[in-house]
């Protein structure tokens, strides 16, 4: 007579102890989000009121928006000229800016040569300069040139301030991209200069649109190079014109009309980001990915 012993049961797993959530990250940023986004919001609402109910009721609404203020700072306030001036400049310098850029960065990231790496650093230890530093001679050097208060010399100048981030940036994305499609290309009978238009740099779209919108965001807001390289009133940029427009309307307490201005500098870095936030995020994950 065999004797049948029974096999121990398996224990049953213990589910998996649940993970704490730390909420102090998601606080901060939900304070974070409020302390920036309150003064732009109090600022928009702000433009569409009268100048009384600015300085004694400045946390309410408006009792009817006045788009007036508007057409009055679009106008009278030559917010418009400034825009144009902006528009001029800043698109100059950002197609400038992309065309060198990525240049650069794809001869460097792609081709090996001597002095590679130390042209790399340079681009990297210019992005480090601070540009006051350098205010006194690229005065002198844009006044010599015939340059100074004319659009080639600020897209020139913003051009040059803005090409090492986007080298910089622009550098790890070339790295990435394989080179199998690039041999390929060269089989087909492509020379260098196709490989990089028609091959590398589509591919290379993610980066591009994400430096391109870090580049404009910047140079939009770019006061002080302008402030200096810019003396011609006919010919200021939207920062000089704000600051301009601040004084003007502070002494005329056009406090309405100046709202309104502070809102339509504010409205194209605004739509820019929401309309392109999904292509930074895409664009910095797929530069830092190997």
């Amino acid at each position: 007579m065999t004797l049948l012993q029974t096999r121990p049961s398996a224990s049953v797993a213990a589910p998996p102890a649940r993970q704490r959530v730390n909420p102090l990250p998601s606080l901060a940023m939900f304070c974070w989000a409020v302390v920036t986004a309150l003064p732009l919001l109090w600022a928009v609402v702000s433009s569409f009121k009268t100048d009384d109910e600015i300085l004694n009721s400045p946390w309410s609404l408006p009792a009817s928006p006045q788009l007036d203020n508007w057409a009055r700072a679009w106008t009278t306030a030559s917010i418009g000229r400034y825009f144009l001036n902006s528009l001029i400049v800043v698109g100059g310098a950002l197609l400038l800016t992309m065309l060198l850029g990525s240049l650069v960065a794809y001869a460097l990231a792609r081709y090996e040569f001597r002095g590679n790496r130390a042209i790399y650093y340079t681009f990297v230890a210019a992005m480090f300069f601070p540009v006051f530093l350098a205010l006194v001679p690229l005065f002198f050097v844009v006044q010599q040139l015939g340059l100074l208060g004319t659009y080639p010399g600020l897209i020139l100048v913003y051009a040059a301030y803005a090409v090492p981030f986007t080298v910089f940036f622009l550098h790890s994305f070339f790295r990435t991209l394989p080179s199998e499609i690039a041999e390929a290309a060269f089989l087909d009978g492509c020379s260098h200069g196709a490989v990089f238009f028609r091959v590398m740099l589509p591919m290379a779209r993610p980066g591009l649109v994400a430096v391109g919108i870090f580049n404009f965001l910047g140079l939009w807001n770019q006061y002080l190079l302008p402030l200096v390289l810019n003396p011609d009133p006919d010919r200021y940029v939207l920062a000089q014109g704000l600051a301009a427009l601040s004084v003007s309307q502070g002494y005329r307490s056009d406090w309405s009309g100046l709202f309104a201005g502070l809102t339509i500098a504010m409205l194209p870095v605004l739509v820019a980001y929401v309309a392109f936030q999904r292509h930074i995020r895409a664009g910095m994950t797929a530069g830092a990915v190997k």
